[in-house]
């Protein structure tokens, strides 16, 4: 499932194609939904946000287009209007005079007067946006230690979209990687410095792969590592994905374990208890 960066992403091709346009074209593939384009159609798009892994794109009228990607779902952005040939399920197409942007094979979406968004059913029980630009490392640190969530794993605690939004599998492993924590721990167990690594990393991990397209390495290693000709694939993480591979920092061995029915990386000696 994209996380918050890919979903940040996506937007901002999103918008670079549809913001400030008239949509010229509207259509929905799930029959529940067809009666919306006459909506939508003739209106001009005024702004592309995201809320974690949701995407929201707002309407001149005072109307909103919630989306989430879910597992498979994936958007597309063409000049034009030939679309891709896929044997994915189109969801939805929004088109200008110039642009097409489609979203296939999810089925999370809603159309609402913009002034409802928040009773949501998802948007109203989410966190912060990891990727909101205004969000601090203070900010993180304090939701850290909010009784809701102080005496929580952070194995789980790092999937949990009423901490922080946005937050997925891989960026759970590269960040308690990077701040040198075990994802055993419970924020109340921290020290106060270990709080503000913590915080900071969660941050910083996931800003960076959202300017990389995807990679977490600090940019010295990650140079280093595509200078080797090393496929992209195998050079994006720290630990997620790469059991029983040598760790960057310590070259101890990658291990693996499995929380919630998801595979969690991390180095037994950089992030021990």
């Amino acid at each position: 499932m994209p996380e918050g960066p890919e979903i940040r992403r996506a937007a901002d091709d999103i918008a670079e194609a549809l913001v400030d346009e008239t949509l010229t074209r509207v259509r929905f593939g799930l029959p529940r939904l067809r009666r919306y384009s006459k909506l939508l159609q003739g209106h001009r798009v005024t702004d592309v946000e995201t809320r974690g892994k949701a995407m929201l794109t707002h309407f001149e009228h005072g109307y909103s287009m919630y989306s989430h990607n879910q597992l498979y779902g994936i958007w597309r952005v063409v000049e034009g209007h030939v679309l891709p040939k896929t044997n994915r399920s189109l969801r939805v197409l929004l088109q200008t005079t110039h642009h097409s942007a489609v979203l296939y094979s999810a089925s999370d979406i809603s159309v609402m007067p913009t002034e409802e968004l928040a009773l949501h059913p998802f948007l109203a029980r989410i966190g912060p946006d990891i990727m909101n630009s205004a969000l601090t490392w203070r900010d993180v640190s304090t939701r850290l230690q909010d009784p809701r969530f102080r005496r929580r794993e952070l194995a789980a605690l790092y999937l949990d979209q009423a901490f922080l939004a946005g937050n997925g599998n891989y960026l759970r492993s590269e960040i308690l990687h990077d701040a040198r924590i075990h994802p055993r721990r419970k924020p109340e167990q921290l020290s106060r410095g270990e709080l503000g690594r913590l915080a900071r990393s969660t941050l910083s991990i996931s800003r960076r792969s959202y300017a990389t397209g995807g990679i977490t390495l600090n940019p010295r290693l990650a140079k280093r590592l595509a200078n080797s000709s090393m496929p992209r694939e195998q050079r994006r993480f720290y630990a997620y994905g790469r059991t029983d591979q040598p760790c960057y920092h310590c070259s101890s061995v990658i291990q693996r374990s499995e929380v919630n029915s998801r595979g969690l990386y991390f180095c037994p000696c950089c992030q021990g208890d």
